[in-house]
């Protein structure tokens, strides 16, 4: 009897001991943060993967993510500047970087840190957009509109040991109601910039063809200037040649006879070189003096 209740007492206390000891043991991994709490409050964190030790019944652990959260918001109606409702979709890359003001401020839970996070890039997104008109938000969907939300975000939610890495507009569209017509109206006043350059083009082509002409007509009449003047200054060199060659009566005799030659010559072509002359002709005057 003794020695059956001695193993009873022994089997308990191993069953203590081995409670004990599970309830001691904290098990961290890569992706998550282990919050120690002794009566509510949090005496340390561990942040680092592997085992780890607490005091059994009196400490507890929370377990926090420590990757990074997607937190996808509910499509919303949004204001223009020009007074234009908008309809948004987004969604927020966010992680966990204090987990001490985490658990203090928002009671360790991705729930209400979602809360804020809805609140504070909602209100970010209206301000933002309320601050550009229709076609602005339309145009500007290579990332400015993203990048405006964060700059206007800023440091708000560093109170709650939270980063936001980056918002980004899964959908920003028109209401069905009126998207036909706000394209149409873009697409007119398109069309209406699109005259207005094509106008300015050809005024500029008309412009450029009128200057290109005239520049043209001038380099023309100064060619043919140019030339008129050659030709007279060769015109009066042949007429100085001339008069050179009959200055005399002796050089006007050579110079016809020379000029009798060469007609000679002229003539004397092919096999046959017989030259017949009339009595009368210059070149026959020469060849009998």
């Amino acid at each position: 009897m003794k020695k059956t209740i001695a193993k009873i007492l022994a089997l308990i206390i191993v069953l203590a001991a081995v409670i004990g000891l599970g309830g001691s043991v904290v098990i961290t991994r890569e992706n998550e943060y282990k919050l120690i709490r002794q009566f509510g409050r949090v005496e340390r964190i561990i942040d680092r993967a592997g085992i780890s030790f607490k005091v059994p019944f009196v400490q507890t652990a929370d377990t926090l993510p420590r990757e990074i959260l997607l937190y996808d918001l509910a499509p919303s109606d949004v204001i223009t500047m020009d007074k234009k409702t908008m309809l948004t979709d987004s969604y927020v890359l966010w992680r966990i970087t204090d987990p001490l003001k985490f658990a203090q401020t928002l009671n360790s839970s991705v729930t209400n840190a979602e809360r804020r996070i809805d609140a504070v890039v909602y209100n970010s997104i209206k301000n933002v957009i309320s601050s550009l008109s229709q076609n602005d938000v339309i145009s500007g969907r290579d990332g400015e509109l993203s990048e405006a939300i964060m700059n206007n975000i800023g440091t708000s939610v560093d109170q709650y040991g939270i980063q936001l890495l980056a918002v980004e507009t899964k959908k920003l569209d028109l209401p069905e109601d009126n998207k036909e017509a706000v394209y149409e109206r873009m697409i007119s006043e398109r069309d209406k910039i699109a005259a207005t350059y094509t106008a300015e083009g050809k005024s500029e082509a008309q412009v450029i063809r009128n200057t290109t002409d005239r520049e043209i007509a001038i380099n023309i009449s100064n060619a043919e200037a140019q030339a008129a003047a050659v030709t007279a200054e060769g015109e009066a060199e042949y007429m100085r040649i001339l008069e050179a060659a009959y200055s005399t009566e002796d050089r006007a005799e050579f110079y016809a006879f020379t000029r009798s030659l060469d007609a000679a010559r002229a003539s004397l072509t092919g096999s046959n070189n017989t030259l017949i002359l009339p009595a009368d002709s210059p070149i026959a005057s020469i060849f009998m003096q």
